[in-house]
C-alpha cells in the first residue's frame, strides 16, 4: 500500500504549505481535492519512451518556421519566455529536434525518465495540473503528462504516427470537491467515465497508458482504436496498456490555475513558470517534407500544441459532443495476457 498525504493527516498550521510532504511544488492554494484524487499513471511494462521534464524539450529543440531556424529569438529558451515565439510565427513554429526524428543512434533524451521505487521523475517535471472554476462549485481538473516521443502504432507491419513531443491528459470534474467523471485522452478522441466506474488506489483513479503512444484507457488489455473513442479488445490499431511502471505525476509537477474567462495562466507557485502555456505552436518537429503516406497516414508526423489546445473551457467532461459518459469499464484483460 502506497502512502497518501490527506489535510486532516499532514497536521501543519494554515500558514505552513499543506502539501510540502507530498510535493514541495504545491501550496494551501491548491484545494486538498485536485491531489487526494490526482491520478496514477502505469506505464507499460515494455515501454521505451518514458515521462519527459519539459523544459529539456527546449533544450534539446531549436524553434522552425518551414523547416527553416527562426533567427533573433531570445537565447536561452526556457518555460519562462517560450510564448515569445508566437511573435515569428504563432502556430507555424515548431520547436525542431538538432537530431532529426530519424536520428540514428536515436538521442537519448526521446526515452525520458523512468520513474523511480516511488513514481517520482527524478529532479525533473513532466506533468502539469491545470485548475478550472467554473463556477457554481464545479471545478475541472486537468492533469496533463509530458513525453518526448511518441512512437506509433503499426498496421500490416507498416509503422504510423511517430512524433516528438506527446502531450496527453486526464480531466476529473469536481462538484464541491466531489468527483463525479473523468476524461482519458486517446490520440485525437478519448473516452469519459463516471469516478465511480473506474478502478483506484485509495481514492486516486489509475490511468494505464499505451506503450509507445502514451494514449490513456481505464482498463489493462489490448484496445482497437480503429473507432475514435471505442475501446475494443481487438481491431487494426491496437494500443497495449499493462500494469509496468507506476508514475505518481504529482510528486514532481507545475500547478496552476485558468481563468476561463480572460484565458489567463497563473502558477499556484511564484517559482513555477507560465509562459510555456501561451505558447501557440507545436511541441516538436514538422511533418518532414516529402513523407510518403499510405490512406492518407504518415510515419512521421507533426508535433502536438500544448495544454491550452485542449480544451480547457469545455462545457461537457468530453472537449467536444457528443459526450457519453460510462458507468462501467468493459473488455479488461489480465495484464499478464498483454503483448506487443
Amino acid at each position: 500500500m502506497r502512502l497518501f498525504i490527506s489535510l486532516a493527516l499532514v497536521g501543519l498550521s494554515s500558514t505552513q504549505p499543506v502539501w510540502a510532504s507530498l510535493n514541495d511544488r504545491a501550496t494551501s492554494e491548491v484545494p486538498p481535492y485536485i491531489l487526494e484524487y490526482a491520478p496514477l499513471v502505469w506505464l507499460h511494462s515494455q515501454e521505451t519512451y518514458m515521462p519527459s521534464d519539459i523544459q529539456q524539450q527546449v533544450d534539446h529543440t531549436r524553434p522552425t518556421v518551414n523547416w527553416t531556424v527562426i533567427e533573433g529569438v531570445e537565447s536561452p529558451l526556457t518555460l519562462d519566455n517560450l510564448d515569445t515565439l508566437n511573435a515569428f510565427g504563432n502556430t507555424s513554429v515548431y520547436l525542431t529536434s538538432l537530431e532529426g526524428i530519424e536520428a540514428n543512434p536515436e538521442p537519448a533524451w526521446f526515452r525520458g525518465i523512468r520513474p523511480d521505487s516511488q513514481g517520482r521523475t527524478g529532479n525533473g517535471t513532466a506533468s502539469a495540473i491545470i485548475i478550472a472554476d467554473r463556477g457554481n462549485g464545479t471545478v475541472d481538473a486537468f492533469y496533463f503528462y509530458f513525453y518526448a516521443f511518441n512512437k506509433g502504432g503499426r498496421v500490416l507491419g507498416l509503422e504510423f504516427g511517430d512524433h516528438i513531443g506527446d502531450w496527453e491528459h486526464n480531466m476529473i470534474r469536481f462538484v464541491n470537491g466531489t468527483p463525479e467523471a473523468i476524461w482519458f485522452s486517446q490520440h485525437a478522441s478519448g473516452q469519459a467515465f463516471t469516478y465511480a466506474a473506474v478502478e483506484k488506489e485509495g481514492n486516486r483513479p489509475y490511468v494505464y497508458s499505451a506503450t509507445g503512444t502514451h494514449a490513456n484507457y481505464a482498463i489493462a488489455g489490448k484496445h482497437d482504436h480503429t473507432i475514435p473513442g471505442f475501446n475494443l479488445p481487438a481491431g487494426f490499431l491496437l494500443d497495449y496498456t499493462d500494469r509496468g511502471v507506476l508514475w505518481d505525476p504529482v510528486l514532481n509537477v507545475y500547478i496552476y490555475t485558468y481563468d476561463q474567462t480572460t484565458a489567463v495562466f497563473s502558477a499556484v507557485n511564484s517559482r513555477d513558470p507560465v509562459a510555456w502555456l501561451d505558447f501557440n505552436g507545436r511541441w516538436g518537429d514538422d511533418q518532414p517534407p516529402n513523407e510518403p503516406t499510405i490512406f492518407g497516414q504518415a510515419k512521421n508526423v507533426a508535433g502536438p500544441n500544448g495544454p491550452k489546445f485542449k480544451g480547457l473551457d469545455r462545457q461537457l467532461v468530453c472537449p467536444s459532443s457528443p459526450c457519453f459518459v460510462l458507468p462501467f469499464r468493459i473488455f479488461s484483460v489480465n495484464a499478464t495476457e498483454v503483448g506487443t
